[in-house]
């Protein structure tokens, strides 16, 4: 990731990197990953299952052995296609593609994304992209969200739509019935989004300076000992309070609580 010229980063990164630059540090520059629990494992399968399955679809290949095998699978898949009003349209004039991928440039940076379902009509463009996990509360995380900002900032910019013809709509398909969270993108959000993005690159550029040459730590944010969701693990961490395990488990679950 940061041996070539150009550094990827995905909206991942970026969620991680605005909360706990410190914890970026730990997960993308030294490596300091534990494996994921079982259960944590089983749901990513699952996860990727889905994903596949839905691809598969796009591209009209067969999805039976996956359905029959899994009917917890069958059963979300069949009731997110009957939900989904864009999963039945059958229209040769609309362009459309699974796993559709975007890239553009800021300096050093090649921000990538990689749409679940891209929908180009003549009017609007609709991201879509399938969770399955409980769905948050409050709209405002997944509004605040970098997978959110940095995927409709992609597309406005690699693009002909303006900001206001772009949607995003999550869909929470583990749930028994599927629930959806429309977005929508105006021009005002897209400058903000663009002027935060520069913000947080900078940032990011002096601190992998720093790191590469003086050996420096990537810093803790100001407000981090009492908004940042890592700061007490980090700290238990280094004092050996906490196993890897545990440190994991804690992590993976702010992770899905923030988004």
């Amino acid at each position: 990731m940061f041996e070539k010229d150009l550094i990827r980063l995905s909206q991942s990164h970026l969620n991680l990197l605005s909360i706990c630059p410190p914890k970026f540090q730990q997960v993308y520059l030294d490596g300091l990953t534990s494996l994921p629990e079982p259960e944590q494992q089983e749901s990513m399968q699952w996860g990727s299952r889905f994903h596949l399955l839905m691809q598969q679809r796009e591209l009209t290949l067969p999805i039976d052995s996956l359905l029959t095998t899994d009917p917890e699978l069958d059963l979300a898949f069949k009731a997110l296609v009957q939900a989904n009003r864009d999963l039945q349209e059958q229209n040769s004039d609309i362009w459309r593609e699974a796993e559709h991928c975007r890239t553009i440039t800021s300096g050093s940076f090649l921000l990538t994304v990689i749409y679940d379902l891209l929908i180009a009509k003549i009017d609007r463009a609709i991201i879509l992209d399938w969770k399955t996990y409980r769905q948050p509360r409050d709209s405002k995380n997944l509004v605040n969200n970098w997978q959110t900002r940095l995927y409709l900032y992609v597309l406005a910019e690699t693009s002909e739509y303006a900001p206001e013809q772009i949607q995003m709509v999550y869909w929470f398909v583990k749930s028994g019935k599927p629930q959806s969270v429309t977005l929508d993108y105006s021009e005002q959000q897209h400058q903000q989004t663009e002027q935060d993005l520069a913000d947080l690159l900078n940032e990011l550029k002096t601190w992998l300076s720093d790191y590469r040459q003086l050996g420096s730590k990537l810093p803790h944010r100001a407000n981090c000992e009492q908004k940042c969701p890592y700061h007490q693990f980090l700290l238990a961490n280094e004092t050996n309070e906490y196993s890897h395990q545990e440190l994991s488990k804690s992590i993976k679950e702010i992770e899905e609580i923030s988004i």
